[in-house]
């Protein structure tokens, strides 16, 4: 069978739709378990075995799959990791990805380290959007958190990002009771004083000590308070897409935007249409799956478009309702997140 006529039978079947109706329409790419942190609601402290080089995606693999995934009806990519500025020529990858037909959305995650150095490189090959991780603004709690030196280096690489033309740059800050407290208003002014959104997102648990609890959860209602307390009123901002995970409010007077996402205290698996691909190639329905599909081996061992398309929808059709962290039997996924990819 052509390539042509490959497309179109994929094309015919319609785009990835799990048993709850929902069509899966985003991508997220990791490149690499690799980190130059050790932030540790991700990653552990002690020495870590990561992939070797062989056993992970080639860009070039990766673009394969992203073109499947492409005439399945997936239009949003996002590259993520680990740290994706680590793994070498990432603008190579991101150049091939922006060609890729029907993706209109290609975004990346990152820890801001390298941005700095890499940002003009990657906004010429392609790259629309930009989320930055910053837990908070004093050095010691960036210290606390990452476990390493550096907020200079991300404050430097939001800075440099600013300057270039790329169409939506979003700060991430992950929220967790009895630490990061004294952050929530400095980065609230941080969103004001430079025309940024700023997300807080809910500590999950995909630490790599297994750790997390509970009563670790900073709950979005309570950043919302404080927020209001310093500043006033926040304006509900309408949702431009149900599946967008975050709710976003604006300050009265415009100046700045704060998003809150609720994977504990309020779960947005109904809407839910991402799927993610680990940096050695398999295949997972939400972040706290304990199942995986092989996408690697079936690539090399000479799988056809048509596999790899029936292997995305047997991913999907397997995804559950929701990710269950609340259910009595709730199981942890034995990989952390770095291993996942964000």
């Amino acid at each position: 069978m052509t390539g042509k006529a490959k497309t179109n039978v994929e094309r015919s079947s319609g785009p990835p739709v799990d048993r709850y109706g929902r069509v899966h329409t985003s991508l997220r790419v990791s490149v690499t378990d690799r980190c130059n942190i050790r932030c540790f609601y991700c990653m552990p402290d002690t020495p870590v075995r990561f992939k070797p080089r062989d056993e992970l995606l080639t860009f070039e693999e990766i673009e394969r799959v992203v073109r499947v995934a492409a005439r399945l009806g997936i239009n949003k990519v996002r590259l993520t990791g680990g740290e994706p500025l680590v793994r070498a020529d990432l603008h190579r990858l991101v150049r091939m990805l922006a060609r890729v037909p029907g993706v209109t959305d290609l975004a990346l995650t990152t820890n801001g380290i390298l941005l700095a150095e890499q940002a003009a490189s990657l906004r010429q090959a392609g790259l629309d959007r930009l989320n930055i991780s910053l837990d908070g603004l004093s050095d010691a709690t960036f210290r606390r958190i990452s476990r390493r030196d550096g907020l200079g280096r991300v404050l430097e690489g939001i800075d440099v990002a600013q300057q270039l033309d790329f169409r939506k740059i979003r700060i991430n800050a992950v929220a967790i009771r009895g630490m990061t407290e004294p952050e929530i208003v400095p980065l609230g002014h941080f969103a004001r004083n430079h025309g940024l959104e700023v997300r807080f997102i809910e500590f999950m648990p995909l630490d790599a000590d297994q750790a997390w609890r509970s009563d670790q959860v900073l709950g979005a209602d309570a950043i919302l308070r404080t927020l209001e307390a310093a500043f006033g009123p926040l304006i509900p901002v309408p949702r431009d897409d149900a599946s967008q995970p975050a709710t976003n409010f604006r300050f009265a007077d415009g100046r700045g935007q704060i998003g809150v996402i609720r994977p504990i205290t309020a779960p947005f698996c109904d809407h839910c249409n991402r799927l993610r691909i680990t940096a050695e190639g398999a295949l997972r329905n939400c972040l706290f799956s304990t199942v995986e599909w092989d996408i690697r081996q079936l690539l090399r061992d000479g799988g056809s478009d048509r596999d790899i398309a029936q292997r995305i929808r047997d991913c999907v059709a397997e995804k559950k309702a929701g990710h269950g962290i609340d259910d009595p039997d709730f199981v942890r996924p034995v990989r952390p997140m770095y291993q996942i990819g964000g």
